[in-house]
């Protein structure tokens, strides 16, 4: 097993790059190279020997006269190296700006899009609300996931609406089926589970959303589906708290005109021509992109209990 600790030559050490916005403190140097007795040792990669996390301490033995310097050995991959030189100083040493910790998210965000607001969050110690206005920030050329990793280190999916409607119809077949065993046949939460069962039990839709608009679940042949954006928008039409304002029924008529239907999708990839394929697909992932920042603005208005929500009545967009 290779050794975790060594003494190396200075020369042989890669200083690498910094969550701090304002690079390397002088003062902070002076003040680690004049300090009494042994300082840590200095994180490097070991397969490129760059450092991770210690250029303060690294810039101090230089400064110091040293000729060589104790290293601690990372070997995780270049795409988690960023990530744990912002983990190590958060933990220690000179605190990271709130803008260094706002700069670090966004890079995270970019470098690890599977990963949960929550995660995030505690690796760069702000809170996962602001990790998801700095993700939204950075939606335009991320592509967003299908599934987020949370910090247990399971996977969920970012958009619970299919695996609601799956648990709603285990629950009917298998009323005895602990949460537990629902949450991962239908590929969501307990916590989800629990919400869908008692809305169930109130003669609810399993979808927050529908709850005042939609009775019955999506007609299915085999394994249960999510509705398409027709079916969800013919709900929300007959929504009273829409119907009869201004407000509201300004909202389904900007709904109506951007919402795509499953059937008007039908042969539309075979009658792109090829040279134009690629870029058809950006335009694509773009509009999703944008549906999708729209998403996480609305569910962030919806932090009250789940019995609490309602549908929203007042249009909210950002182009």
């Amino acid at each position: 097993m290779p050794p975790r600790t060594a003494r190396v030559p200075i020369a042989s050490v890669v200083a690498g790059e910094t969550p701090r916005l304002d690079g390397i403190s002088a003062e902070h140097v002076h003040l680690l190279a004049t300090a009494a007795g042994p300082l840590p040792p200095v994180l490097v990669q070991r397969t490129t020997m760059r450092v991770v996390d210690g250029l303060h301490r690294l810039h101090a033995a230089i400064a110091a006269g040293h000729d060589t310097i104790e290293v601690e050995f990372f070997d995780g991959p270049e795409r988690t190296a960023f990530v744990e030189a912002v983990r190590a100083n958060i933990s220690h040493g000179l605190p990271l700006t709130l803008a260094d910790r706002r700069a670090a998210a966004e890079r995270i965000v970019r470098l690890c899009p599977q990963w949960s607001d929550r995660m995030v969050a505690a690796v760069v110690g702000l809170s996962d609300k602001t990790v998801a206005k700095v993700r939204r920030g950075a939606a335009t050329d991320v592509p967003p996931p299908d599934t987020r990793i949370g910090r247990d280190g399971r996977a969920r999916p970012v958009n619970s609406t299919a695996g609601r409607w799956i648990a709603s119809e285990l629950i009917e077949q298998r009323p005895q089926a602990s949460l537990r065993e629902i949450a991962r046949e239908a590929g969501i939460s307990v916590s989800t589970v629990r919400d869908v069962r008692q809305r169930m039990r109130r003669g609810d839709a399993p979808v927050p959303a529908l709850s005042t608009a939609v009775a019955d679940p999506p007609v299915a042949v085999g394994p249960p589906v999510a509705p398409d954006g027709s079916s969800l928008l013919e709900g929300l039409k007959r929504d009273p708290s829409l119907r009869y304002n201004e407000v509201g029924r300004e909202l389904l008529r900007w709904l109506e005109l951007r919402t795509i239907r499953t059937t008007e999708l039908g042969g539309i990839a075979e009658r792109v021509p090829p040279h134009a394929a690629v870029i058809v697909a950006g335009v694509a992932r773009r509009c999703a992109a944008v549906w999708e920042n729209l998403a996480q603005e609305l569910e962030l208005r919806t932090d009250a209990p789940a019995e609490a929500i309602r549908p929203p009545v007042r249009p909210g967009c950002r182009s």
